[in-house]
């Protein structure tokens, strides 16, 4: 089968080549791929800084989807035969940038006859996460909160998901054209860091909502900056490093307003929860794909264009998703 492989943590050392098709362990099962998208964290893997280390060389792909061809896994394997899925990739193994990927089948999520190949491709990632950061607030009785990248897929999405849950946005991004293409949206609340003043303004924000909660991305003197407009006791949840530097906070922050930084990472959250809770999460989600969840995609490239899709989607990634399609044609 053909496959993208990472030879070394370089994006340069990225070749496309065949290799023996996975074989299947119990509890797997086998996917025709049809379509992989391309995500931060993908990035993030491909710099060797991902939570996960894999031994190279390995196919990249967190995440995709498909049609279940064969299982190791007992009677919900059979059942999955044949059926439209997303997927997770293994943690131990390859990726979904590939023809066929064998994944654990607890990791495959069964398709709604209305959701496409293409939705199903970006089904984990983003709506997951989105869906679990604003869970994390609603639960903890927060009314507002802010986020930073609020003009990236997943931004898009948690704002769009807030307004249908009844929560204040305060959204912060880094250019004038990204205000314009949320206020676009329906977003109310939005700040451009490239200009003077947004800090301040982003405390009058916090200070009338009572903000107690933010969601970051970018990490470095972002977050001290939006945990400073936070109300006294306040959390940033970090779940990205777009910036490329650490998070920062301040002593003043930590130590006189007893506020916290903690971290998101959904793989992690997602095993915490109760498996029912997760069922009921995933059916939740596929509703909202076509709406408040749904995936913006710019382009739809062979796995052999590997390296001009990854060139498309760091220079426009608040443009949409840019799909690896595995095969020929993609099916829906």
């Amino acid at each position: 089968m053909r496959a993208v492989l990472l030879k070394d943590f370089k994006s340069d050392h990225l070749v496309v080549e065949d290799i023996p098709m996975p074989a299947l362990r119990p509890g797997h099962v086998l996917i025709k791929m049809a379509a992989a998208s391309i995500n931060p964290s993908d990035l993030v893997f491909l710099r060797n800084q991902y939570g996960v280390a894999k031994k190279l060389p390995v196919v990249p792909g967190f995440e995709g989807s498909g049609t279940v061809v064969s299982a190791a896994a007992g009677w919900y394997g059979r059942w999955l035969v044949g059926k439209r899925v997303a997927c997770k990739a293994p943690e131990d193994g390859n990726g979904t940038w590939a023809e066929y990927v064998a994944t654990e089948a607890k990791c495959v999520i069964p398709l709604k006859r209305e959701v496409t190949l293409e939705q199903g491709a970006a089904l984990v990632v983003n709506p997951l996460t989105a869906y679990l950061l604003l869970r994390m607030a609603k639960d903890a009785g927060h009314q507002a909160f802010i986020q930073t990248a609020a003009a990236s897929a997943l931004g898009r999405m948690i704002e769009r998901l807030s307004r249908r849950w009844g929560l204040h946005s305060i959204n912060i991004v880094r250019r004038r054209e990204h205000v314009e293409l949320l206020k676009k949206d329906g977003a109310i609340h939005v700040l451009d860091t490239s200009q003077e003043g947004w800090p301040d303004q982003l405390k009058v924000l916090a200070d009338r909502f009572k903000v107690g909660i933010a969601f970051d991305a970018v990490g470095g003197i972002l977050s001290a900056q939006v945990a400073d407009a936070l109300t006294k006791g306040g959390r940033v949840v970090n779940y990205g490093a777009l910036g490329g530097e650490n998070c920062q906070m301040s002593p003043r922050s930590l130590i006189f307003e007893d506020k916290h930084l903690d971290g998101f990472w959904l793989s992690a959250w997602i095993k915490k929860r109760h498996p029912l809770r997760n069922i009921r999460m995933i059916l939740e989600c596929q509703n909202m794909l076509g709406a408040e969840l749904r995936t913006e995609i710019q382009a739809r490239l062979p796995l052999e264009k590997v390296h001009e899709a990854l060139a498309l989607y760091k220079a426009k990634r608040s443009v949409g998703k840019v799909i690896l399609i595995p095969q020929e044609e993609l099916k829906q």
